[in-house]
C-alpha cells in the first residue's frame, strides 16, 4: 500500500470536465497517445508511450471526481490543453497574463515519457477525462523542452 501511494503521488494529474458528443472523443489509447505526440512533434520533443499503470492510476482519480465534475464544454481534452500553446511563452517560461498553459505544458514536458489517461460519466451527466504522466513535469523553473 505504501508502493501504492508513493507513486500516486509522483505521478502529475490533469482533468477536464466535458459535456456534449464525446462518443468519438478520445474514445481509444490511440486517440490519446497521438493528440499528445503531435503536440510534442511540433516542438521536437520525443513521442510519448501509453503506460497501463499509469492509466490505472489516472482510473482511480476519475473515480473520486464522478461525483463533482463541473460542466466544461467540448469533446476533446487533450486538444484543448494543446490549445493553451499560444500562451505560453518559452523564453520568460511563463504563461500569459491572465492565461493557463500549465496542462499544455505538461503534454509536451520532454522528460514525461509515459501517459495514462481515464474517462468517466459523471453524476451531473457530464464527461470526466484525465491523464497522469510519468515521470511527471510543470517542475517550477524549469522549462518543458
Amino acid at each position: 500500500m505504501g508502493l501504492f501511494k508513493i507513486s500516486f503521488c509522483i505521478l502529475c494529474v490533469l482533468g477536464l470536465v466535458i459535456v456534449g458528443d464525446v462518443v468519438h472523443a478520445q474514445d481509444s489509447i490511440a486517440d490519446y497517445v497521438n493528440e499528445h505526440n503531435a503536440a510534442r512533434s511540433q516542438v521536437g520533443v520525443s513521442n510519448i508511450v501509453w503506460d497501463n499503470t499509469v492509466a490505472a492510476f489516472a482510473q482511480n482519480y476519475a473515480n473520486q471526481r464522478r461525483g463533482d465534475c463541473r460542466l466544461i464544454h467540448s469533446g476533446d481534452a487533450v486538444k484543448l490543453w494543446v490549445a493553451e500553446k499560444p500562451f505560453y511563452n518559452y523564453n520568460s517560461n511563463s504563461c500569459a497574463a491572465g492565461k493557463q498553459c500549465g496542462h499544455y505544458t505538461q503534454v509536451v514536458w520532454r522528460n514525461s515519457v509515459r501517459v495514462g489517461c481515464a474517462k468517466v460519466r459523471c453524476n451531473n451527466g457530464g464527461t470526466f477525462i484525465t491523464c497522469n504522466y510519468s515521470p511527471p513535469g510543470n517542475y517550477v523553473g524549469q522549462r518543458p523542452y
